[in-house]
């Protein structure tokens, strides 16, 4: 299959035609429009810092429904520790910049660009964009951010700087997006990690039905805060 070349005009070709790798396009821009028009549409940005700009739709693509959560008995026990406080959208920009110069096992490296951290930080003002961190006497020692719209919340990355920090942010953001009634997480691509909590690898098809229902619902706009679930 061919990879597209985009252009000015804010439109994606459909993400069935990707290539099995799951590239799709080349090009345009990371306008607030044309990133919340990809996510809408199943496809989002992955490229290097030497690359043109990149979009994906993988097949197969790694989901979590928020209420088929797994949670291992240790990680239990550290929840019930209360190691960690965790929060919402109080340190976006630091969560974002943390998780660009997090080493990846792979190279030296980051995905995570300084037009990408603009990008999304971009997204968060607009409130699309959202982080949870988790933090250790004052310090910020884990995060993760990802974009919401509709009932899905579309996970970008995280790090982490104590054992279990991470963890505990996601369950407990996760939950809260259950209590939210969120249908989907999107982890995008498998990873060992992500399946222990119970995400599983759906066909493209399947994912595209499920997220076309479920931004029926109404987008979680604006700053976000825990509830009690």
């Amino acid at each position: 299959m061919s990879v597209y070349r985009l252009g000015e005009k804010i439109a994606f070709p459909p993400p069935d035609h990707a290539d099995p790798s799951g590239l799709l396009a080349v090009g345009g821009d990371l306008s607030p429009e044309r990133l919340l028009l990809a996510y809408a549409m199943g496809i989002f940005p992955w490229f290097d810092a030497d690359q043109p700009l990149l979009w994906h739709s993988p097949d197969p693509r790694l989901v979590l429904a928020p209420s088929e959560l797994t949670v291992s008995r240790d990680l239990r026990r550290t929840l019930n520790r209360c190691e960690f406080e965790v929060t919402l959208d109080t340190a976006f920009g630091e969560v974002i910049r943390s998780c660009a110069e997090a080493p990846r096992k792979e190279d030296a490296g980051t995905w995570i660009t300084a037009e990408m951290v603009d990008a999304y930080r971009r997204l968060h003002d607009l409130g699309f964009a959202h982080s949870a961190e988790a933090w250790q006497g004052g310090e910020l020692v884990a995060g993760l951010y990802g974009v919401s719209l509709g009932g899905c919340f579309f996970g970008e990355s995280m790090f982490t700087r104590r054992s279990d920090a991470s963890k505990v942010a996601f369950v407990k953001l996760t939950r809260q997006l259950e209590a939210w009634e969120f249908d989907l997480i999107d982890c995008q691509i498998h990873t060992d990690h992500l399946a222990r909590f119970g995400a599983e690898s759906w066909s493209r098809p399947r994912f595209l039905k499920a997220l076309d229902a479920s931004l029926a619902r109404p987008t979680r706009r604006g700053r976000w805060s825990f509830e009690a679930v």
